[in-house]
């Protein structure tokens, strides 16, 4: 089991009371996984992945990121975590604009001291169609081109769990097809786990199950 929760809750000060966000969530994913958290907006699936992350700490409950405890770590120690077991995709790609896109994606590689992360960005950067894009700074890149960044700078980190946050929210219906199909193609070929917060209901349907949130709590 690469992540697991138990009882998981999350309720934040609102005023003279407590607002609850979350309210007993309970799933499993397993290696090389998919995993889809659906739900209205509001319903607390950006809160959800935030914990599942190791972004933020919940107010009760347990999550178990690679059999680690994650509930019962301080901020410094989840970084730690995030680190050697995490990528991200955000939906707002995230890319920094005084790199290219190459160096975009050597980033994490390099933080973690991987070996010959050059190499590593090039097969990557090649893998989602931009082979010869990787010296182009994000602001002369597509939206889709940017996305396609980021998801090869996710999987150039090897990491055990992959986390998008509706990585096809801010894309036209072709580019937004392009980056689902992709992310389950690369994500195919490791045992990578994927969690994906999304409206596209074809994107979910790609993930081995599904949850969805409704007002804090998994419906029915």
């Amino acid at each position: 089991m690469i992540l697991s929760t138990k009882n998981l809750r999350k309720e934040v000060s609102s005023g003279n009371s407590n607002l609850v966000i979350l309210e007993d969530i309970n799933l499993n994913v397993e290696e090389g996984e998919s995993l889809a958290i659906t739900g209205p907006s509001g319903s607390g699936k950006s809160t959800l992945l935030g914990l599942l992350a190791g972004l933020d700490n919940p107010s009760s409950g347990y999550i178990f990121l690679n059999k680690i405890p994650l509930h019962e770590l301080n901020e410094e120690e989840r970084a730690r975590v995030r680190k050697e077991n995490v990528a991200f995709v955000f939906q707002s790609f995230e890319l920094l604009p005084s790199l290219t896109a190459l160096e975009n994606v050597m980033l994490p590689s390099e933080l973690k001291s991987k070996k010959d992360p050059e190499s590593n960005a090039k097969y990557f950067l090649d893998r989602v169609g931009l082979k010869d894009r990787q010296h182009h700074y994000p602001n002369q890149l597509s939206g889709g081109e940017q996305q396609r960044v980021a998801i090869a700078r996710a999987f150039a980190c090897s990491s055990k769990i992959l986390f998008a946050d509706e990585p096809t929210g801010n894309l036209d219906p072709k580019n937004g097809k392009l980056i689902s199909d992709l992310l389950f193609e690369v994500n195919s070929e490791s045992d990578n786990a994927l969690v994906v917060v999304t409206h596209d209901h074809d994107l979910a349907k790609k993930c081995d199950k599904t949850i969805s949130l409704k007002l804090g709590k998994v419906a029915e």
